[in-house]
């Protein structure tokens, strides 16, 4: 849970998903890739093929980059130079790169995301409400990007 939140790991991921967490990051992990689930789940929640961490700022871009071995935001970089669709609850998506490579070589690994306040100023899809950008990686090795305005 969140150091300056009390609330239950699986609050935190509902109130991240509905807006509520602009200054959290939010860290998916297929249980593919994560050794133990044991003491992620003391921090985080359970979802069908892995689990998710909020956190604050820094201590998710910290959980990240412990987990993946990558920097966040470099991460972030490199995704957002291909266009993919990420699942609203950050927990999968649709791979972009499906032409030469079996299906069963296509889920989620991880995914790094946060929101960003509605903000009438910038437009576009900003001025429609709080928008979540999300960055994935494929088993493939794929990466990508979305953002979209939560619902």
């Amino acid at each position: 849970m969140s150091a300056d939140d009390d609330r239950p790991a699986s609050a935190l991921y509902d109130a991240f998903l509905e807006g509520e967490r602009v200054d959290d990051i939010l860290v998916y992990l297929h249980e593919e890739g994560v050794g133990t689930m044991g003491e992620l789940l003391e921090i985080g929640t359970r979802v069908d093929d892995g689990v998710v961490l909020v956190l604050p700022g820094k201590e998710g871009r910290s959980a990240f980059q412990q987990a993946t071995g990558l920097d966040a935001m470099d991460f972030a970089g490199m995704a957002m130079q291909t266009d993919g669709d990420i699942d609203a609850d950050c927990t999968g998506g649709t791979c972009p790169d499906t032409d030469d490579k079996p299906e069963e070589d296509h889920y989620v690994k991880f995914v790094f995301a946060f929101a960003e306040e509605q903000n009438e100023g910038v437009g576009g899809i900003y001025a429609d409400g709080d928008v979540i950008h999300g960055y994935a990686a494929c088993a493939c090795g794929a990466t990508y990007s979305d953002k979209w305005v939560i619902e």
